[in-house]
């Protein structure tokens, strides 16, 4: 290990990633979030222990660049459409848990005996939540569609807002003293105003036509998101905020273009993988000889988010007509501190408000909450079972808006059928589904025929199929059907393993070319094989054999009808001779006639 490690920074780099590995999977077999594996592995390879790895500046760079790479993917999550749809419910229990928790947990530190500004930090730190793992969490418990899984990514939501505002607030205080704190905000507001004035701007006029451009090739998008990302951080931190605001702005400002699940997919891989040297950075960077004082402070606070951020949720949503188990498991999301938190608290030091104690605290905090609150939230149901008969007092006696809810039933606008490939025969069963009334999704990686069926005013989304982490976003839990267009079998066995991982339930089909991709497709559990060759030559068939037979029948009539007549006029000719027989017999049987025509 010595020899390899005296080979420089490249061999630290590989020995810092096999350890990671190895606790990584330490804790998955624990059923813990990676992010706490990472952070002990910081401290085990860090000076305070073994000092394994020395090249601090390199994973200080990588560092900044995952949490660049966090906070761009936050933003591109926050479609303006989505935040006018957050709901009542989402907001205020989001502002409430807020408020509380910064105010009572202002005052529990400020009692502890730390400085205003350090308590200040703390507290907005302790508010936020986790959204990567109660995401997935809720994800891996089939939850995240549930009404409570709904309920708790709102309020999420209105915590990632929340952190990005205090960023940017307290980025503008750096170096500020009291009496400067009006002129402070004058000089915030102003380049609030400015930012906002760009953004417009670029979102409006040049962003959708850029991205457009880039789209064409998967491998461009992902190299644009990450520039534009981490060139908007450097020019925030330039123009008086952070780099983390910038970064946070670059992902909003593409978070409403047709392209933003598929950066987003394609990102949370890198996101992990950069946040990875964050978290090992942070536990480098612990300073143990403070810690100690910081463990009776860290067991009250921890204490505080386990069990006050819930009871406030509950009381909330109690209030605003739920039951006390939506109540309750919405509250359990928000039972421990984040990755943002500790962002948060690490921006400070850097802004010279706080010192090192403040982020081992909120280190301390961060790693008792979220293993607890892991374990809360996989064993929520036994836990609510368990307290159900004390939660009453969360509930009115008629949980009104629940009701209401329950009644709406399924969701408006969710698909029925969510049909991948949009080529000719894609695109064409897209319409005539919609034609017969059937609510219908399409997906296609192609920014052509995307943009084209958008124009059309048909629901289409731009995004790889393949990808797990892109169908994650797509509204798949209450489809019936799902329908592949995918032309080679390697893409739909592909598309199949990424469906089964993101939870899919429903019934699929598949198109096919030739017989042995539907066999193939059939033997992996596709319900309906569908050869546009074949249905398309029976068709054929059944037309042209019905029209020969309507033909053959139509012939057969006329030659009966005929028969019929010959038959008719058979039988009519001996009467018809009889009649002209009868007045060479009897001409005077003629004659009163011969007058009338005369007198005509």
């Amino acid at each position: 290990m010595a020899g390899m490690l005296a080979h420089g920074p490249y061999a630290e780099f590989a020995v810092l990633l096999i350890i990671s590995a190895l606790a990584g999977a330490i804790a998955v077999r624990l059923r813990q979030p990676v992010l706490i594996a990472y952070i002990v592995v910081g401290i085990l390879v860090g000076p305070a222990v073994f000092g394994i790895v020395t090249a601090h500046d390199q994973v200080a760079l990588l560092a900044e660049i995952g949490v660049t790479v966090l906070l761009f993917v936050v933003g591109l999550k926050l479609d303006l459409h989505h935040i006018r749809h957050i709901g009542p419910v989402a907001l205020a229990t989001g502002l409430g848990q807020l408020g509380f928790t910064i105010v009572f947990g202002f005052l529990i530190i400020v009692l502890m005996g730390k400085s205003l500004m350090e308590a200040l930090y703390v507290a907005v730190a302790l508010t936020f939540s986790s959204t990567i793992i109660v995401v997935k969490l809720l994800s891996d418990k089939r939850e995240l569609d549930s009404l409570h899984g709904r309920i708790a990514v709102g309020f999420l939501i209105v915590q990632d807002v929340a952190v990005v505002l205090a960023m940017m607030t307290m980025s503008a205080l750096r170096g500020a003293g009291d009496d400067a704190m009006l002129a402070v905000a004058g000089h915030l507001a102003l380049r609030l105003v400015g930012a906002t004035v760009l953004m417009f701007v670029l979102m409006r006029y040049v962003l959708p036509w850029l991205v457009h451009v880039m789209a064409r090739s998967q491998e461009l998008l992902l190299i644009f998101a990450i520039a534009w990302g981490t060139g908007l951080a450097a020019l925030g931190e330039v123009a008086g905020f952070s780099k983390e605001a910038g970064a946070f702005m670059a992902g909003f400002s593409l978070a409403s273009t047709a392209y933003r699940e598929a950066m987003n997919a394609r990102l949370t891989g890198i996101r992990d993988f950069m946040l990875l040297f964050f978290f090992v950075d942070l536990g480098a960077k612990l300073d143990f000889s403070t810690l100690g004082g910081e463990l009776w402070p860290a067991v009250i606070l921890s204490l505080f988010v386990l069990i006050g951020n819930p009871l406030i949720v509950m009381a909330i949503m109690g209030y605003m007509g739920y039951r006390k188990r939506t109540g309750f498991m919405a509250g359990l999301t928000v039972a421990q501190i984040s990755e943002f938190s500790i962002v948060f608290v690490a921006m400070g030091i850097t802004l010279g408000h706080v010192g090192v104690e403040a982020l081992g605290l909120t280190t301390l905090v961060g790693l008792v909450t979220i293993m607890m609150s892991t374990y809360m939230i996989l064993y929520s149901q036994p836990l609510y079972e368990r307290l159900a008969p004390v939660l009453g007092v969360f509930e009115r006696k008629r949980p009104f808006r629940e009701l209401a809810v329950e009644r709406q039933g399924r969701a408006a606008g969710q698909p029925d059928i969510v049909v991948f490939g949009l080529g000719r025969y894609g695109a064409r069963l897209m319409r005539q589904l919609r034609q017969a009334g059937i609510e219908v999704l399409g997906v296609d990686f192609d920014p052509e025929i995307v943009r084209q069926l958008r124009h059309q005013r048909l629901p289409v989304r731009f995004g790889d199929g393949e990808d797990p982490g892109f169908l994650e976003s797509l509204p798949l839990a209450d489809a019936r059907w799902v329908v592949t267009t995918f032309p080679q079998w390697d893409s739909n066995r592909a598309f199949l393993h990424a469906l089964g991982e993101a939870g899919f339930k429903g019934r699929i089909a598949g198109v096919v070319r030739d017989d042995i991709h539907g066999a193939a497709l059939g033997a992996a559990g596709v319900e309906r094989v569908l050869n546009p060759f074949n249905d398309a030559a029976d068709y054929a068939a059944r037309a042209f054999a019905a029209e020969i037979a309507y033909a053959d029948a139509h012939r057969a009539e006329a030659g009966e009808a005929a028969s019929m007549r010959a038959a008719a006029a058979q039988t009519a000719a001996p009467a018809q001779d009889a009649a002209a027989a009868q007045p060479a017999a009897n001409p005077r049987a003629q004659a009163p006639d011969r007058p009338q025509e005369t007198e005509r």
